[in-house]
């Protein structure tokens, strides 16, 4: 049965109420249990909603999950009149909330970003009543917080005033001012860049956008980037600006150029992990004769990636196709050589 704020009653469909009702019910829940007697302008300025919306979902906690919940005039806030109570975890949807615990692992990949905090605090929110703490068999509610581990990669912080910054320039689609560091630079430039999209590369992320003075499509670091700004200069996104619908659907990280035709030979002791993975989803695998290796096939756009990918497997890679990757392939190789020459 639906009520009146659109919530349904039924236990059953209650397992499914949407993630982002789902978590600010659990922080509401939260805040309560805590003691801090929270009132609904808090709840609601936490969370960006308006206080009808706070409003229903003590409603909903109350009548529906049978929260004891009272507002104290004195302490100008809401408390339970049960004070060891908390929301059962069985409300959700038990493989739902074994999920998002496991979730939290995955959260570590964005540490020295500012999406990290808010997003472990939205999953603690959300999966506190699978805490030890509010179940007499913690060992085994919490099993997998130290058996399913995402292992840290190098990572480059990022200014929480450059992520801010660019956020709200890309919620109105306008032109952003900054000094960057650049690959090739000796120090600092000013660039004019309409931000399209934050894109998220093994521990970095970048910004994705069309950069003024070039009138082209560029990739920014965010850790080399300072001093960013919001211009008054508005612009439309355009049909195609997005990054994964430019890189042909090939794997290997960020990077835009042209589109290329690769086919690289790999021998039997790697033949496997190549064999193991999606690299591009045109991908297409040759076995070659006599167990000596496989050959793989496939469009990229992005060339340098591709080249240190290559590179990555030593003697037991070789380039085929396109002649410019086998080029300067073999030029790293020489470099190398002479390196170890001395």
């Amino acid at each position: 049965m639906i009520n009146q704020w659109g919530y349904n009653r039924d236990m059953e469909t209650r397992k499914h109420l949407p993630r982002a009702i789902l978590a600010r019910i659990y922080f509401i829940d939260r805040e309560i249990a805590a003691g801090k007697y929270p009132n609904v302008h808090d709840l609601a300025g936490e969370y960006e909603v308006g206080t009808a919306t706070i409003y229903r979902d003590i409603e909903y906690m109350r009548d529906s999950l049978n929260a004891p919940i009272e507002y104290s005039a004195k302490e100008r806030g809401w408390y339970y009149t049960q004070k060891t109570f908390r929301l059962p975890a069985r409300f959700a949807a038990a493989d739902d909330m074994l999920a998002l615990g496991m979730a939290k692992s995955l959260v570590s990949l964005y540490k020295n970003t500012p999406l990290y905090e808010p997003a472990v605090r939205l999953l603690n929110d959300i999966t506190a009543p699978l805490s030890p703490d509010d179940n007499e068999d913690g060992e085994r509610t919490t099993w997998y917080e130290k058996r399913i581990i995402v292992p840290p990669v190098p990572s480059a912080p990022v200014k929480p005033e450059t992520w801010n910054m660019i956020v709200d320039a890309m919620k109105e689609n306008r032109v952003i001012a900054f000094e960057y560091n650049g690959y090739f630079d000796d120090d600092y430039k000013t660039r004019l860049v309409r931000p399209y999209q934050l894109l998220f590369d093994t521990g970095a992320w970048f910004l994705y956008g069309h950069a003024e003075e070039r009138s082209a499509i560029r990739i920014f670091s965010l850790s080399r980037m300072k001093n960013v700004s919001i211009t008054n200069e508005s612009f439309s996104l355009p049909k195609d600006f997005d990054y994964c619908t430019q890189n042909d659907g090939s794997c290997f990280g960020i990077f835009t150029g042209e589109k290329r035709r690769f086919k690289i030979a790999f021998n039997e002791f790697v033949a496997k992990d190549i064999r193991d993975r999606l690299w591009a989803k045109d991908q297409k695998i040759t076995e070659q004769k006599d167990d000596e290796g496989i050959i793989i096939e496939f469009t990229s756009t992005q060339y340098d990636k591709v080249l240190s990918w290559v590179l990555s497997f030593g003697s037991e890679a070789s380039p085929i196709e396109p002649p410019e990757l086998v080029e300067q392939w073999k030029e790293n190789i020489l470099e190398l050589y002479e390196c170890v020459k001395g």
